[in-house]
């Protein structure tokens, strides 16, 4: 069996992977080895903003999971798309920028401590951040991520929506990252001169010109070798050869909500009943491994417009070739962005004291598919137009465990959706605002007829029992390693490391202690970024 040593071993090049691989080697005093499972980011569709959609069930970049049939969402299996590439996630979701909530962070303080906390935190965003838009107390100016403030080429529905929006009582917000994050407006994106700004492209790929990282492609890991109580190495396959990275310093996961659990199970590190019955040693019992998968599920409501829309612009070949010579020539046009141009936050109860849902705008409708594609590319024959939202903190909770412990095999996701009465109560007042925003000038005048769910569907158990038959993950697993002071309720300290192994840290979207109210790529490369400061904090 290969092997080789390193000071640092990280598995997974995602969000956070990219940035814990800056800033590890970013001294040049430590070794640091990458393992990904994936491949190169150096594609077409994975550059070209609107290409995500061909990207949703392709396996060459997409780890293509499957949650288990749920009963909160009629008995469906939703899919599960999470990156398989260099940049992870960050190279396959829809760019939106949105930090989350100040008092998400305030949680999170509670939880980890105060360099979990939003002072910290605001700090960490303004050190990473380059925005367009300018310094100001919450945006920073001069990092290395790239983030557009997305306020040119907008389609001319995107103003119609925000007034109509407005004319509820929602207030123009022009930075849902700054002061205040409740209200409607433009969402910055990860979009840097017409491509997508991932974490590969803004952390990883420059760092890679450094002697003392190494990335390797088509790595992926089998297992943590721990000897002694101390994680000192990784288990991987590549090209068919089992092989081994070993660790001076630490092993660091940071393959995502779902990989870091399954990859510290398949180790012997999570319950050990559960470990048990799929036959491998327990290295150390740990019943929160795996618990907690907190996640936000999202709808859309569809109308027939009487106006052009991004269907109009992408159907017909000729408007795919006019698209394309907007983007080849001039980097501009829907080819150059997300669909999601504009959106918002607002509160289902004006007791509340922040906003628990998340608004999508998009002037674009998708109710035809085409089998294995999420047709961005080729939408409705039709003027459509959609309006999404999330709930921002569902009470609901899944769990992701081993299905075997053969390490190419997929974990199973629990995801659990719907399963308290809170959540299904606060979707149902969230659906009914869509409607009020719809019947708004002026977007009223715009409007043909509702298409989904349809001006049939109006009594609250129709309402409820749509939902649930449309809705799925809008692709925010989290939470499913959990940091925090009480090792009953956290699966890694508030330094990452995880709890019974020495040696060993998580670092990604699994040890969020609450899922954030917004988008999670934002976040998971803060988690990388203050991760990279507790590893090189600590190094014993």
């Amino acid at each position: 069996m290969d092997s080789a040593e390193f000071d640092y071993v990280i598995v997974g090049a995602g969000s956070a992977g990219s940035v814990l691989a800056d800033r590890l080697s970013a001294s040049g005093r430590h070794r640091v080895l990458v393992l990904e499972a994936g491949g190169t980011d150096r594609r077409f569709y994975v550059q070209l903003p609107l290409g995500y959609g061909k990207l949703f069930y392709d396996p060459a970049v997409n780890w293509m999971y499957r949650a288990e049939p749920d009963p909160g969402l009629a008995g469906q299996s939703d899919h599960w798309p999470r990156g398989k590439i260099l940049g992870g996630s960050s190279s396959i979701n829809a760019m939106v920028w949105i930090r989350g909530h100040r008092s998400d962070y305030d949680d999170w303080g509670d939880l980890a401590g105060p360099a979990w906390g939003a002072e910290a935190v605001n700090a960490a965003y303004r050190a990473i951040e380059d925005n367009e838009a300018g310094a100001d107390d919450w945006r920073g100016k001069g990092g290395p991520l790239f983030v557009s403030a997305n306020r040119r080429d907008l389609h001319p529905l995107v103003d119609s929506f925000i007034a109509a929006t407005e004319a509820t009582g929602l207030a123009r917000n022009a930075d849902f990252n700054g002061a205040d994050q409740e209200g409607v407006g433009i969402y910055q994106m990860t979009i840097r001169k017409a491509r997508r700004n991932s974490a590969a492209r803004a952390f990883l790929r420059p760092a890679m010109k450094r002697a003392n990282l190494r990335v390797l492609t088509g790595a992926h890991a089998t297992k943590v070798i721990v000897e002694g109580g101390r994680a000192v190495g990784v288990e991987y396959r590549q090209g068919g050869t089992l092989k081994r990275a070993m660790a001076r310093g630490e092993v660091i996961l940071a393959g995502g909500a779902v990989n870091s659990p399954q990859l510290l199970m398949l180790s012997g590190i999570g319950p050990a009943e559960h470990l048990a019955g799929h036959g491998i040693s327990v290295v150390a019992d740990s019943p929160q491994v795996g618990r907690n998968l907190n996640d936000h599920q999202g709808i859309n409501y569809t109308w027939r417009m009487t106006v052009p829309t991004y269907n109009d612009a992408l159907r017909p070949w000729w408007g795919k070739l006019w698209a394309g010579m907007q983007y080849v020539l001039r980097g501009t046009g829907p080819l150059a962005k997300s669909i999601n141009h504009g959106g918002g936050f607002f509160r289902t109860d004006p007791a509340l004291d922040r906003p628990n849902m998340q608004l999508y705008f998009q002037a674009f409708s998708t109710l035809l598919p085409r089998a294995g594609e999420r047709p961005l590319l080729t939408p409705d024959p039709f003027s459509g137009m959609s309006i999404g939202l999330s709930n921002c903190r569902p009470t609901s909770r899944g769990w992701i465990d081993l299905r075997s412990a053969d390490p190419f095999a997929a974990p199973r996701i629990v995801a659990n959706a719907y399963s308290t009465d809170h959540d299904v109560d606060e979707m149902l007042a969230a659906v009914k605002y869509l409607r009020r925003i719809a019947a708004q000038d002026p977007l009223c005048a715009l409007i043909a007829d509702e298409l989904r769910p349809g001006p049939q569907v109006t009594s609250d158990a129709d309402l409820i029992a749509d939902f649930r038959a449309r809705s799925g993950t809008v692709y925010h697993p989290s939470c499913t390693l959990r940091m925090g002071r009480d090792p009953a309720t956290s699966a890694v300290d508030p330094d990452l490391r995880v709890r019974g192994v020495e040696g060993l840290r998580v670092c990604d979207a699994s040890v969020f202690p609450t899922l954030i109210g917004g988008n999670t790529n934002a976040p998971s490369i803060l988690v990388g970024w203050l991760g990279a400061e507790r590893i090189l904090g600590t190094k014993r």
